[in-house]
């Protein structure tokens, strides 16, 4: 089990708790009053290069006044219309969305058939707005990042471990799903193997199911013990991500693949 203190950026993870515990309140308001949102469908794609300390990804910091505003991510944004190629197939679709998104944000050039699938996030039914989420992994090519200064206002290349250190420290915010796929890379030395290592396991899908755990709300995934009843206090293999007033608790003891 990994712990990863949750701070926002100047606060530390007491406050950051808090906070979070009001979002979560008002999300239930939310749900209760108008029901489930929509899912959008979106693509990121996580832009990899050898660095002299391991494994860098590139990351991009969103506009304060947009969605998810001021957080460090990936690039990536919703699927458009013209990401489909006819033939229906939202793999495809997300693929080019991906590609797109880099190109549009970073100004980087990527094949979109060589992306890497390795997982998809879909937000809880209370969340007010959803994005279902298909995640790439590429190596960055030769050229220069360069972004508009509008939609995206900072560009830095970090480590995994260098970008959730930061996030400890208070210094950016990440999103979970941002944090487990750091926390994902963390594995991995070189940029080959971190692709061949993700191009070899079945694409992850995290479609969270909430309960409480002993500490604050925890969102289970699929091969929790608890996922199928909700119950976080049901004994078994864990896939869970719960968090606490002293920072996150990723937990995966006991959790395999499915074949």
């Amino acid at each position: 089990m990994t712990q990863t203190p949750a701070h926002d950026v100047g606060a530390g993870p007491r406050a950051s708790f808090d906070r979070e515990m009001l979002l979560f309140e008002e999300w239930r308001k939310q749900f209760e009053r108008d029901g489930e949102a929509p899912a959008i469908p979106a693509a990121t794609v996580v832009v990899l290069r050898d660095g002299p300390e391991g494994v860098e990804s590139l990351m991009l910091r969103k506009n304060s006044h947009i969605a998810f505003g001021g957080m460090w991510v990936f690039p990536g944004g919703r699927i458009d219309d013209g990401d489909y190629d006819g033939s229906g197939d939202m793999i495809t679709a997300a693929r080019h969305a991906a590609a797109r998104e880099a190109r549009e944000e970073a100004a980087i050039s990527l094949d979109a058939a060589g992306l890497v699938h390795f997982s998809y996030w879909m937000p809880p039914p209370i969340a007010p707005k959803r994005f279902a989420t298909w995640f790439f992994a590429a190596e960055a090519p030769a050229e220069e990042v360069r972004i508009d200064d509008g939609e995206i206002t900072h560009h830095e290349w970090m480590t995994p471990a260098g970008a959730m250190r930061r996030r400890d420290a208070g210094e950016i915010e990440l999103i979970a799903p941002t944090w487990v796929t750091l926390h994902t890379l963390g594995g991995y030395s070189t940029v080959a193997g971190a692709l061949d290592g993700l191009s070899r396991r079945r694409p992850r899908r995290y479609e969270p199911r909430l309960g409480t755990g002993e500490h604050g709300p925890v969102s289970m995934w699929y091969g929790d013990a608890g996922y199928a009843t909700g119950d976080a206090s049901v004994p078994g293999p864990r896939h869970r991500l719960e968090m606490t007033p002293d920072g996150y608790l990723f937990d995966e003891s006991g959790y395999t693949d499915p074949d």
